[in-house]
């Protein structure tokens, strides 16, 4: 479990930025302008976290329960929730109803791990979803270019095996990228510029927290 403060937002797309050296840097732009909406204790709850909204909802999209929840709390609906664990320390810096400013969470040259929803590509083949080099394109070979080949035996054990490499559904799977580094935070106008590709398709929703792997994904002091 990631236990590093973070926030959720969405893929804007991507930019490059030019260093002073004239080197460019690729980044993904993450707009993130989360709300706290409630606070999970480990006296009631067992745990610590925040529940962070992003989005506004529409009343008419809101159910009954959901409308309840969001009035005990005093909060407007929001369209999207997500449950960070944190220590009770940070979320005891935020309070109910508490806009989250990225500067607060994040500085510049800190590792991230990031984790979206991977664009769907719908039912593939082996050479798309397994990067399979195709068979051989010689006169002899006919309508068999970009196959898999053989998938089990004949008579032992006379089936095919269960993890065999094969055509099916490609993306649309839960994905992240580990330790990625913030080239820039936008604290003004929400944005947070990280190097290279993230998963996701524009306008998806992406969680950003501190890398777990890494030293640069500790919170600063």
């Amino acid at each position: 479990m990631n236990p590093h403060p973070g926030v959720i937002g969405r893929k804007v797309g991507m930019t490059q930025i030019f260093n002073t050296d004239g080197t460019v840097v690729p980044c993904t732009v993450v707009e993130a302008r989360p709300v706290v909406v409630a606070k999970r204790t480990e006296v009631k709850d067992g745990y610590d976290a925040l529940v962070l909204g992003l989005g506004d909802r529409a009343e008419r999209h809101t159910s009954k329960p959901l409308a309840g929840f969001y009035k005990k709390q005093n909060v407007p609906a929001r369209r999207t929730l997500r449950e960070l664990r944190c220590t009770a320390e940070y979320a005891a810096k935020f309070q109910v109803g508490q806009a989250v400013r990225l500067d607060e969470v994040f500085v510049e040259g800190q590792l991230v791990d990031v984790q979206g929803v991977s664009k769907g590509r719908g039912f593939s083949g082996v050479m798309r979803r397994h990067n399979f080099k195709g068979q051989t394109q010689t006169h002899g070979t006919h309508e068999y270019e970009r196959h898999g080949g053989a998938i089990g035996t004949n008579m032992t054990p006379g089936r095919t095996l269960p993890g065999m490499k094969m055509p099916g559904q490609h993306g649309n799977r839960t994905a992240s990228v580990l330790s990625q580094r913030i080239v820039k935070v936008i604290a003004e106008e929400s944005l947070i510029l990280i190097r290279g590709g993230i998963p996701g398709a524009r306008n998806a929703l992406v969680v950003v927290r501190g890398a777990v792997k890494r030293q640069g994904g500790r919170p600063k002091a």
